[in-house]
């Protein structure tokens, strides 16, 4: 059960419970549902939800915890960029899910997570998703509270993401922003592509310096669509190197994608968090 206070200020006066928790706290709507089941109290005492709020009133939520069904805990080295009472960020291998599926057999981060904070009970919760092959900062959340404002703030455009990748040849000019939409190939398709009808899709991307004929790039998500960069990198012409859906198919190999560079506010100090995990392939 987690556990979060807040003090009632004037201008909060009078109003119901509901109310409070979104306007003050900045529940979404259904965690105000979800904390029916926890509990809500007023200096102390609890309340049900039709509860008017007065100003110097101690008001106290308790959200309730299940443990994520389904994932099992399977130890292995965590490499942890940062960790805090709300937050965990992690650094996850190449050709690693992150959450288990089916068809899948190999660990997954989500399984990892588990094992990690065992016995204690825990839902994964990550807030950035990475595909299977691509490496890099996955944030994760400690609680319901936590996450919702995180999700809320990476859908509002207020994270920096900023990722490593080896593209085929060398793109003309070194730097430019791709302003172009991205749509579902087909219907059930993984696969996505430019299209007009599609949704807006924003990537910057720099070349750092060039490998063996090919560039290593500094690219900056400015939206977040599936598959973003490598739909952009080969749609201009420059696929990344060994990717098996939009360039090249090579036996064995895989792509090389890194998120790199993950800047957001955190939930509760609002302070500016800044990771940074080096991929290795850079050197």
């Amino acid at each position: 059960m987690k556990e979060f206070t807040s003090n009632v200020a004037p201008e909060y006066d009078g109003i119901k419970i509901p109310d409070y928790l979104k306007r003050c706290i900045g529940l979404s709507v259904s965690l105000v549902k979800k904390v029916k089941y926890g509990g809500v109290f007023i200096n102390g005492d609890p309340v049900h939800m039709r509860a008017l709020v007065h100003t110097g009133d101690i008001v106290r939520i308790e959200l309730p915890e299940n443990e994520s069904e389904g994932i099992r805990p399977i130890e292995m080295p965590i490499d942890i960029v940062y960790e805090d009472e709300y937050i965990i960020a992690v650094n996850k291998p190449r050709n690693m899910p992150t959450h288990p599926s089916k068809g899948n057999s190999l660990p997954t981060l989500a399984e990892g997570i588990m094992a990690y904070f065992a016995p204690e009970k825990f839902v994964f919760r990550a807030i950035n998703r990475l595909d299977r092959d691509t490496s890099g900062i996955v944030i994760i959340a400690k609680d319901a509270f936590t996450a919702d404002r995180l999700s809320r703030e990476l859908k509002s455009g207020g994270y920096l993401k900023k990722y490593i990748a080896l593209i085929e040849g060398a793109p003309s000019p070194s730097e430019a922003i791709i302003d172009a939409p991205i749509e579902r190939e087909a219907e059930g398709s993984m696969k996505r592509v430019v299209r007009a009808d599609g949704k807006r899709a924003v990537t910057e991307y720099r070349v750092i310096r060039t490998v063996c004929g090919n560039s290593l790039c500094e690219i900056t998500l400015h939206t977040g669509r599936t598959h973003q960069i490598r739909v952009h990198m080969a749609h201009i012409g420059h696929p990344l190197v060994n990717d098996f859906l939009y360039g090249e198919r090579i036996p064995g190999e895989t792509y090389r994608l890194h998120a790199r560079e993950i800047e957001f506010t955190h939930p509760f100090s609002g302070d500016r968090i800044r990771l940074i995990s080096k991929a290795d392939f850079e050197e």
